[in-house]
């Protein structure tokens, strides 16, 4: 399949580079390496299939365009739209032309979010109480220093996103009330750390920051039967998955633990 990567900053830079010699041409508007400073510059015979990188804003536009032609789409999260009836129009435009639209999650692709997902859709675990998550990363100078990063929800899209996927693989999309603790806008003009929580039939709690010097993952699942826990990504490795099946009617669980150490998989496993 040839493809195109759409806006050349580090996402579209990873992109190109797992894509290797199906990447036919890179777009971008200032980028001095860049084949093509719009997408419709592009040739349409010369491409199948698009990587969309750009900023935010510039999504609606660019996918518009590519649906319309039918070319397929990969667009890097979050991808959000002025309302819902600007999703849905994207939606019906891919429906039409029979051609797929799919927001990249890369984590789904860490072996240990599949793994915790095998194990909660298993049953194993019982009855999920409650969740808890925490993605962090020192990145607040360099949002900050973007020309178009430091605005709206700041971290809340940014990482928030990939937590609230993380919910739909593991357990669907369950009904929720949302609730904000805090947003708080320590170095940067838009939120660099903040924490919600999702209450329904699991209580989910998540933190989120762009100043979390360490980078660093975690998720606690605590179930009827035991929990599951996984620490670190593997890009920050070593990952480590436990799980504890809890004693009756107490004591220390039993506990088996994996490690590992290794790059980062996802961009080449989503690729695929």
């Amino acid at each position: 399949m040839r493809v195109i990567v759409v806006g050349y900053g580090v996402q579209g830079g990873k992109r190109a580079r797992v894509a290797g010699d199906n990447c036919v041409a890179l777009v971008d508007p200032i980028h001095p390496e860049a084949h093509f400073k719009s997408v419709e510059q592009v040739p349409l015979a010369s491409y199948d299939a698009a990587l969309v990188c750009t900023p935010d804003s510039a999504k609606f536009s660019v996918l518009s365009y590519l649906l319309a032609q039918g070319k397929h789409v990969l667009v890097e999260k979050p991808l959000l739209g002025e309302n819902n009836a600007e999703l849905l129009q994207l939606k019906e435009l891919a429906a039409r032309h029979q051609v797929s639209l799919y927001t990249a999650y890369n984590h789904r692709f860490e072996p240990h979010f599949q793994k915790m997902h095998e194990l909660i859709q298993s049953g194993r675990l019982g009855k999920i109480y409650t969740v808890r998550m925490f993605y962090g990363n020192g990145t607040a100078r360099l949002v900050r220093d973007s020309l178009w990063r430091d605005q709206g929800g700041g971290v809340i899209p940014d990482l928030g996103s990939h937590l609230l996927d993380t919910l739909l693989f593991w357990m669907g999309k369950p009904a929720l009330n949302c609730q904000l603790y805090e947003a708080n806008c320590w170095e940067n003009k838009a939120p660099d750390h903040c924490s919600f929580g999702l209450q329904g039939d699991v209580s989910w709690h998540f933190e989120l920051s762009l100043l979390s010097w360490r980078n660093h993952f975690y998720a606690d699942v605590f179930a009827e039967h035991g929990s599951a826990h996984i620490d670190s990504l593997c890009k920050w490795g070593p990952s480590t998955f436990t799980y504890r099946n809890r004693v009756l009617p107490s004591g220390r669980p039993d506990e088996s633990a994996s490690v590992l150490i290794q790059s980062d998989p996802t961009w080449e496993a989503e690729w695929t």
